[in-house]
């Protein structure tokens, strides 16, 4: 069930959160003070750079299997020197979409034992939007705080921050977990049709989820965001001369019209459902009946429900046909389902905000659905714990061909922040 969440867990939490009384007993935590990981925090920006110039001058789109298999290739080695129990998943479309290619990128999954007793897990991905020969327009650089390349904010410096905090941790001590589990996949920009039911199993036996896409301008956090869908429209008719012999024809066109205007009202606003109706084309000469046509719709939600309420009733909508030749087919597509927020979430929320205050720095939570796209998503379908977003480091311009880069001054507030919350989450008994 989507957004279940363990009551013991949420129990825990909570005892120890700002509106909290009772303390647990502590199960395991490192004496690793918060002046030693600030200072180590803060020796990390060049062993970050040197490892984030090395992904970024990796093309890797999703649809480029070279270089998917070079840059799982350097995650894998460095998982690997960590000391991480490092495997090379076989990327396989077991949920192919329309537009999926027929072969994906290999996922890399690593897992770290610790002292304590808590279940924690890592993901990001290492694939892009952009085409081989791109990266001669957009190189790695570094110009004071910000640093630019292709891919750099999504979200090679997730994949990046994500080993250097272990790396950190590591130098320091700090492995107040049971298991720690990394997961980076190389099919996110094309809907995770390979990776998003092993991102979704994993993090059914997780405690907490944290995914490093990049964070807000001031280090928002996300509890939430908007699904996406997609609905496929098509019509068989029956082409004929439009002008000699039109009444031998069934128009698909007209019953494309038809339908569309039987599903002009299926967005509902006030709870964030967007149905918007973006591509059509029928037709193949101005004089002859179209035996083909077809439209495509843009779906957003904010439950996963809607989801399936809104199939139900397009595929009932357009049951009715007004050609009796024509034949009428839906095909509803759930791109990403959307990531809802949990109290388990909210609470984890509120000690990462306490953890910032620690250095001085404020970062809101958004908890109300944004945006939407992200394999969070798939993380929160059957969560028992926290599945939060938004753990990377600020970024802008994203999928830009000229302008991609990272605010390297969120770079060591974001480390504490890692390794002062596997600290406190790890002080908590079950």
């Amino acid at each position: 069930m989507f957004g279940h969440t363990s009551p013991k867990f949420t129990r825990a939490i909570a005892v120890v959160s700002a509106v909290g009384g009772l303390l647990c007993a502590p199960a395991h935590a490192s004496d690793v003070s918060k002046e030693e990981i600030k200072k180590a925090a803060a020796l990390n920006r060049g062993p970050y750079l040197t490892l984030l110039r090395s992904l970024v001058e990796v093309e890797s789109g999703s649809r480029d299997l070279e270089g998917l298999a070079k840059i799982a290739g350097i995650v894998r080695s460095e998982l690997a020197k960590l000391g991480g129990s490092v495997s090379v998943l076989p990327g396989r479309p077991v949920y192919p979409l329309s537009d999926s290619p027929a072969a994906v990128g290999d996922m890399v999954k690593a897992e770290f034992s610790g002292k304590g007793t808590r279940k924690i897990m890592f993901i990001a991905h290492m694939d892009t939007v952009y085409l081989r020969g791109m990266l001669a327009r957009q190189p790695f650089k570094v110009d004071g705080d910000t640093a630019y390349g292709l891919a750099i904010a999504d979200d090679k410096q997730g994949v990046a921050l994500i080993i250097r905090a272990i790396a950190m941790m590591k130098e320091l001590g700090i492995d107040d977990y049971g298991k720690l589990t990394v997961l980076i996949n190389g099919d996110e920009e094309i809907s995770s049709p390979g990776s998003r039911e092993t991102i979704s199993k994993l993090a059914a036996e997780q405690d907490a989820l944290f995914s490093f896409e990049v964070g807000g301008p001031k280090g928002d956090i996300r509890l939430a965001t908007s699904g996406v869908g997609a609905v496929q429209l098509s019509v068989e008719g029956k082409s004929s001369h439009a002008g000699a012999r039109p009444e031998a024809g069934a128009n698909a066109l007209t019953e494309l019209v038809y339908q569309l205007s039987k599903l002009e009202d299926l967005s509902v606003p006030s709870q964030g459902l967007k149905v918007n109706w973006t591509l059509a084309q029928a037709g193949t000469n101005r004089n002859v009946i179209p035996a083909n046509a077809s439209a495509q719709a843009d779906v957003r939600a904010n439950r996963v429900s809607d989801f399936d309420t809104l199939e139900e009733e397009i595929q009932a909508r357009t049951q009715q046909r007004k050609l009796a030749q024509s034949r009428v087919d839906v095909k509803f597509e759930v791109r990403r389902p959307p990531l809802e927020a949990t109290d388990a979430a909210r609470e984890i929320a509120k000690q990462a905000q306490q953890i910032y205050a620690e250095i001085g720095h404020d970062m809101p939570v958004k908890d109300q659905p944004t945006g939407g796209g992200t394999d969070a998503a798939f993380a929160g379908l059957h969560a028992r714990g926290a599945v939060i977003e938004g753990f990377g480091l600020t970024g802008t311009g994203a999928h830009s061909n000229n302008d991609e880069r990272i605010d390297l001054k969120t770079l060591e507030p974001r480390l504490y922040l890692i390794a002062r919350l596997v600290q406190v989450l790890g002080s908590l008994s079950r």
